[in-house]
Parts: C-alpha cells; structure tokens; sequence
C-alpha cells in the first residue's frame, strides 16, 4: 500500500510566506541601499498576499493535515490576518524610523517575515511537535532582531538577556512536552486530550508536572509574572521599532500557544491549569501596574504595562468557558492594536534626532503636533480602560468571564488595578496637554504613515462604540 499524501491547501499561506522570504532574501542581496525600499514594498505585498490566502482558503470546517498536527480553523484563520495586519502597521510606521537612524536595511523585513511564518505555525500547530518548531522560528528572529543595532552594547545586551531567558523557558516548556508525551505516548494535541478523557485523573502527579511546566512555558511568552523579568530589559534595550514588534504580534501567536496547549490539548485539566492562571493574573494585574507607576523610560512602562493586560488576558483564559476564551482574544487583538499605535507615535518622534523613550519627551507634544497628541489621547485612554474607548469594553468581558464562575473577588481585584493602572496613563496625557514641550522643532510624517495612525487612534474610539462586529468574530471562532 502505497503512502498518500497530505493536504497542502490548508499550509499554502506558509509556504507562499516561506518562499517569499526566502526571494526577499536573495533579491535584496542584490540591490543597494538606495534601492532598499524594494524590499520593504515586496514585504508588505507578501503580507497582503498571504491575507488573501488565508481568508479564500479557510473554509467553516476546521481541516487537519500532515497526520493531524496542522489544523486550518476559524480561530487561525482570525489569528493570522491580524498578525499580518499588525505587522503590515509596524513595518508603516518604522520605516522612517529605520532610514532616519541608518539601520533601514533588508535583514529587518526578512527577519520579521520569518518571525511572520513563525507566528503562522504557532497558531495552526495541532501538534507539541510543530507548535515547538513555530515557537523557536519566531524566538531565532526576535533575539537575532533585538541585536540588530550592531553597534549599540545595549541592544547587545539586550538580545543576551533574551536569548538565555528564552531558552530556558523553551527548555521548561519542552521538558513538559516531553512528560506529558511519556504519559500520553503521543504528541497529537487531540489525540493527548483523548487520552486525558479516557486515561487521566486530577491525581496523577506526572502530569500536574508536565502541565506545570507547560504553564511555565507560556506564562513566559505572553509575559505574566513571575516570568517577565525579560520584559522590561528587552523593550527598552531594543531598538524602538523592533520593540514595536516584539510587543504587537508575537503576543496573538501567545495567545494562540496557551488556547492550543492548555484548551485543546489539555481542556479536561482546566481545573488545574485554572488555578496556575489565577495566580499569575493576580501578580500581573498587581506588580505590572504598581511597577509601572514608578517608571520614567516610556518603553519599561509600556513593558509593565504590557504586564498588566497579560493579566486580563488570562482572565478570560482561565474561565475555561468558550465566552472567556472569545473575551480574551477580543482582548489580545485590541492591546495588540493599542500597542502598535502607542509605539508608533514614539516613533515618530524619535526621527528628530534623538530617542523618544524618557515620559518628559512627551511634554508639550499636543503643541508640536496636535492630531498625534489626540490619537495618542486615544491609545492612552483605551489603554486604561475610559469609556467609551474600546479598552473598556475588553476590560469589561474580561471581567464578566470570571463572573460567570462565580469568582467575585478575582473581579473585584481586576477592577482595582484597573483604576490604579489609569494613574500612569493619564500621566502621559497630562504630560502631552498641560506641560511645556522641551523642544519646538515640529513633528510631520509621511502620507501613509498619518493616514494609518489616524486609523490607528479612531478605530480605539470606533471600536469602543460598536464592539459587536469584532466581538462576533472572537466567538465564532470558539463555537465553530
């Protein structure tokens, strides 16, 4: 009996994402620096090609391939327009960045498109085997993009920290597969749940073990506390628009790591995982905004920040209920588009010859330019939840997830930092509208990049207003 072969059609936008890369890599070779912006049209056109792919090749059925360890569903096929869009954003506005500090250079675009593919594999993987393999191609492209700036010891260091932080939490994460494989004897997320439904009980010790370092593995990459010590050093040690990156799309493929892992493969344990969920989202809700409070580099409060809204992202997670799961997905999309927008502005900023990164850079900014100052007003104010900006909405079905199990004071705790976390944030706005800009020099940008930062700021406010849309997708994709 011969072999038959796989589907290939679910795996077509990774590989045109592959072979684009791989071309991106080679013509670039070939062009000189004046002629660099050629590699970062071809980049943005395999965004956009791999967007059409993935929506015109997604059907309503979810479809598993390569012996069940690729899945093709509503969930990835949301997942992976984001992610494209997210970064289509990023590459938009470091751009100008890029030439204005002479690092515009194709290694940037061919890196973040296989931190792309990465992304793409993380959120279709069915499989600990191929969910390893999305993970480590997009952990080799940030570290490798942190260092970028070859000539910055801080960003070397930066990357060293990463790298070596990284690697445990892989090695920790591997080392939970690896138990959980000697339980099961399968790598198959579906077939391990099968297995947990006939075989597994809350008592077996060597799977609370393999599950416990699954949640290392994680908590790790999205960031929750006690495994964020990575954070700060690496947002602000990396050059800002490979920050932008970093703290944008990497964060929806986390998302997707912890649902594939913790949902699909490890659902009938939601009693266990639940209550590792529930300690790390009370000490990130906690440290990330009381730490945050105190910082004056704008990249480590954004970092600690970031923190925080971990936190409310694994409120919905832990609720274990297909509505929580929706709740934070809505949640992860909406801080990845704040996110892209807050750093966006700081971009702009950092092309008059310096570093945007001290809070009193943004002193008198309403001034210098009076439509960044309000788009950033936005972010600011959906950032900490003010209606009726769309933060408030995702902080709300956050917390409505934990209600619907009855965990009151998990709310209650939620809704307090939430009011403290608004300290900080407003801080800025204050800064931008009623401080003294320490420079005069106006700010301006490029046509595209006003546009899309326009976009940017109001879908904050058009969002918060009708949430529906955006919502209904989130749930259809956890109900099929």
């Amino acid at each position: 009996m011969s072999p038959s072969l796989p589907n290939f059609l679910p795996a077509v936008p990774e590989m045109f994402v592959l072979g684009m890369a791989c071309l991106i890599l080679v013509v670039d070779l070939f062009l000189k620096d004046e002629q660099r912006d050629a590699t970062y049209l071809l980049t943005q056109a395999t965004l956009i090609g791999a967007a059409v792919l993935s929506i015109w090749l997604t059907g309503r059925e979810s479809v598993l391939t390569f012996s069940g360890m690729f899945v093709s569903d509503t969930l990835s096929m949301v997942l992976k327009v984001a992610v494209y869009a997210i970064t289509f954003l990023v590459f938009v506005y470091s751009r100008p960045y890029l030439k204005d500090k002479g690092l515009f250079k194709g290694e940037y675009f061919v890196l973040g498109l296989f931190g792309v593919l990465g992304m793409m594999i993380m959120i279709s993987a069915y499989s600990f085997l191929t969910l390893y393999l999305g993970l480590e191609l997009l952990s080799l492209a940030l570290y490798a993009m942190v260092a970028f700036n070859r000539d910055s010891a801080r960003s070397s260091e930066a990357a060293m920290k990463y790298f070596v932080l990284g690697a445990i939490a892989s090695g920790m994460l591997l080392y939970g597969m690896s138990i959980l494989y000697g339980v099961t004897g399968t790598l198959d997320l579906l077939a391990v749940n099968n297995h947990l439904l006939q075989h597994a009980t809350a008592a077996n010790v060597p799977l609370v073990f393999g599950l416990s370092f699954i949640v290392v593995g994680v908590a790790f990459k999205l960031g929750a506390v006690p495994f964020h010590m990575w954070m700060p050093d690496v947002y602000e040690g990396a050059p800002t628009s490979v920050t932008l990156y970093i703290g944008s799309a990497p964060k929806i493929a986390a998302f997707a790591m912890a649902i594939r892992l913790l949902v699909d493969g490890l659902g009938t344990l939601v009693h266990d995982w639940q209550q590792m969920l529930i300690i790390l989202s009370v000490l990130s809700m906690v440290i990330g905004n009381l730490v945050a409070i105190a910082q004056t580099n704008i990249k480590r409060m954004l970092a600690y920040s970031t923190i925080s809204h971990v936190g409310f992202i694994l409120l919905g997670v832990l609720s274990g209920l297909s509505s929580g799961y929706a709740a934070a997905m809505f949640y992860t999309l909406i801080y990845a588009i704040m996110t892209t927008g807050a750093f966006g502005v700081l971009l702009l900023m950092s092309r008059q010859g310096f570093e945007a990164e001290k809070l009193s850079d943004l002193k008198g900014l309403n001034d210098r330019n009076p439509w960044y100052a309000f788009i950033m007003l936005l972010l600011m104010f959906s950032m900490a939840g003010v209606p009726p900006t769309v933060g408030f909405y995702a902080k709300l079905v956050a917390i409505q997830a934990v209600l619907q199990i009855n965990m009151v004071w998990l709310a209650l705790v939620a809704v307090v930092f939430s009011i403290v976390g608004a300290f900080y944030y407003l801080r800025v706005v204050k800064f931008m509208y009623f401080d003294k800009p320490e420079s005069e020099e106006p700010l301006a940008a490029g046509v595209d990049v006003n546009i899309l930062l326009g976009a940017n700021g109001l879908l904050m406010l058009g969002l918060g207003i009708f949430p529906g849309f955006l919502m209904s997708i989130c749930a259809s994709a956890f109900t099929g």
